[in-house]
């Protein structure tokens, strides 16, 4: 998209055809694209009291932003990865969820999609709600467990209380429970025939397609970071921190 172009004269349904992006922005600002197809970028704006430069200039900072390599997140201590995969959540679950949630409840479809949403309203509340459950046992456990071999490893913990810990939650349990998570968006894509759209289709079902194709890519290099890079490290933090006891134990 043409970020010099005259915007602001422009429809809200024109922009959003040529860069689905600017859907997810407009939801930044509490505005919903579908509402508006025919209304200048303009005259919404004016409607919410939002700045158009402000809008163009979160536009062009979306545009920019860019997840690091998994090259790059292997460099780094486990610390900074749990971080980094913290962050990924909390995206995910302020920003990403809440969009699609939007775009589905609030989407009027075309009487050909109108059976596939009616669908999609009933099974997304609950793929958000286990995706959540799903988050939260992962931080409570996995992202905890991790912490708790930091602080083994740095001395912070009494010989037999780093061993309670140690025989309770191992890594490869948790990165076995993790598995049964791989798939969650398997229903989503049966539903969308592996978000298969005709040329013809409406804006707003090609967007939602989109988005939910994108947060499916999202969660499947998320899940590839952990599985490939989370795991091992954890397991190699696991070892150290029963060699270390071990060889506490046997000078005591």
């Amino acid at each position: 998209m043409d970020l010099k172009r005259d915007f602001e004269k422009t429809t809200v349904g024109e922009l959003v055809s040529e860069n689905y992006v600017l859907a997810a922005v407009l939801h930044y600002f509490g505005i919903s694209f579908y509402q508006y197809p025919t209304d200048s970028l303009e005259k919404v704006c004016l409607k919410h009291k939002v700045s158009p430069r402000t809008l163009i200039a979160e536009l062009e900072t979306w545009a920019k932003r860019k997840d690091p390599s998994p090259e790059e997140l292997y460099l780094n201590p486990i610390e900074l990865l749990v971080s980094y995969l913290k962050k990924k959540h909390y995206y995910f679950v302020r920003q990403e969820l809440p969009f699609l949630s939007n775009l589905i409840s609030g989407i009027q479809p075309e009487q050909e999609f109108a059976a596939l949403m009616a669908d999609l309203r009933i099974m997304f509340p609950l793929f958000v709600d286990d995706f959540i459950h799903h988050i939260h046992e992962e931080e409570s456990r996995l992202f905890k467990r991790i912490e708790l071999l930091q602080d083994i490893e740095d001395g912070h913990f009494k010989t037999q209380d780093a061993v309670t810990i140690l025989e309770k939650d191992p890594i490869h349990m948790l990165a076995d429970q993790h598995e049964i998570h791989e798939d969650e968006m398997e229903g989503i894509r049966r539903l969308t025939k592996d978000y298969f759209l005709e040329e013809n289709a409406p804006l707003t079902m090609k967007v939602l397609y989109h988005e939910l194709q994108n947060f499916e890519r999202e969660l499947s290099i998320h899940a590839k970071i952990e599985d490939e890079l989370l795991f091992p490290k954890a397991v190699e933090l696991e070892k150290e921190a029963l060699r270390k006891i071990r060889k506490k134990i046997q000078t005591n």
